[in-house]
């Protein structure tokens, strides 16, 4: 596909400082893009490959004043980094807006239904019940269990298992490899020092716009919903347990793993392969560094690190202190050999 300039300033109200006829047909990095491709300068520390690169178009901020001419038209905007975020988001929802219609093979249960533009792909598995909304897209080798809803615009990737009774809102992306809906981890302890499974009878909710990476498991709650609220963020690699909630907007990166019942607030971050046990509460805006191990809940918009996890501050100034004991040791020693020379004794 081919874009003008005029028609890209248009789609992320930009500013254009050039040729508005000048047209693009793919993206580039700036260090190396070539003719015909846009780039995006968001970043000083890539400045210099602005008066060198080959890009067609590059998007850059308002602020940025220039050093020297530039060969490419150049389109201003107030945020670099997240109006090229937009117009490639653009781009993939056209890409995907032509995919539409049933491959075959592939498996529909008579009772399921869906909506306008549509794709299901080839093996794909729909069973009773299952609802899918407008301009949905089901990848090949995904499973829909009996009762699944899925909202309009909203993608199912390629070996996606979503079980029975769960719900997916609007605009929400599933990555390949991720379950949805798998047993929570119950298990009763028998006297004889057995354990007994505890049926896990609730669903997994994930409301609208989120996103979730590849081999994310998500298991269904014992009673009630494992939630994940509108506009959350989870990487690859993640393990969320029965009963919790992610809150609206968290972040969670690849590898962590929140244990049953832990309620996670609004726009909390939580850094790889962190572990929070289970029933606890995070805060609004709490931070939580990476390969943290957090055993108490934590409050509001507090920061955290290490294992057991402790107020990052504070962690940083024990750091400081680790890194001086050396030095610290030597002071000590010339403090004592002063001492004994003070009082007369032999050194």
């Amino acid at each position: 596909m081919q874009f003008s300039a005029s028609q890209i300033a248009l789609i992320i109200n930009g500013r254009i400082e050039g040729d508005p006829n000048a047209s693009v047909t793919s993206f580039g990095k700036i260090e190396e893009a070539k003719t015909d491709q846009l780039a995006f300068l968001a970043n000083p520390k890539y400045e210099e490959h602005l008066y060198s690169t080959q890009a067609s178009i590059i998007i850059i901020n308002d602020s940025l004043q220039l050093k020297q001419p530039v060969t490419s038209t150049l389109i201003r905007v107030p945020d670099a980094y997240s109006a090229f975020a937009a117009l490639l988001s653009k781009y993939q929802e056209m890409l995907t807006q032509q995919m539409k219609g049933i491959q075959q093979p592939s498996y529909i249960s008579k009772t399921a239904s869906y909506g306008e533009n549509v794709f299901i792909g080839a093996f794909a598995y729909l069973g009773e019940n299952v609802s899918i909304g407008n301009n949905s897209k089901i990848y090949p080798n995904a499973f829909l269990g009996a009762n699944v809803t899925i909202g309009n615009n909203t993608i199912i990737h390629s070996g996606v298992k979503i079980y029975k009774e769960c719900i997916i809102g609007n605009s929400v992306t599933i990555h390949a490899g991720t379950v949805v809906g798998s047993d929570g981890f119950g298990f009763a302890p028998q006297p004889d020092g057995s354990f007994k499974k505890v049926p896990q009878i609730g669903n997994v909710i994930i409301e609208d716009n989120v996103e979730i990476g590849a081999n994310t498991t998500i298991d269904r709650a014992t009673i009630g919903s494992t939630i994940i609220k509108a506009g959350a963020k989870l990487d690859n690699l993640i393990q969320i347990a029965h009963n919790v909630e992610v809150g609206n907007n968290t972040v969670i990166a690849a590898q962590a793993g929140v244990s049953g019942s832990t309620k996670l607030g609004s726009n909390v971050m939580i850094g790889g392969q962190a572990g929070v046990v289970g029933h606890l509460e995070i805060g609004d805006g709490a931070k939580i560094n990476a390969q943290s191990g957090v055993s108490k809940s934590i409050e509001p918009g507090k920061a955290v690190t290490g294992s057991p996890a402790h107020d990052y501050t504070a962690a940083l100034r024990s750091q400081a202190l680790s890194r001086n004991l050396p030095e610290l040791e030597k002071r000590i020693k010339q403090l004592e050999l002063l001492v004994k020379q003070l009082m007369g004794e032999k050194v």
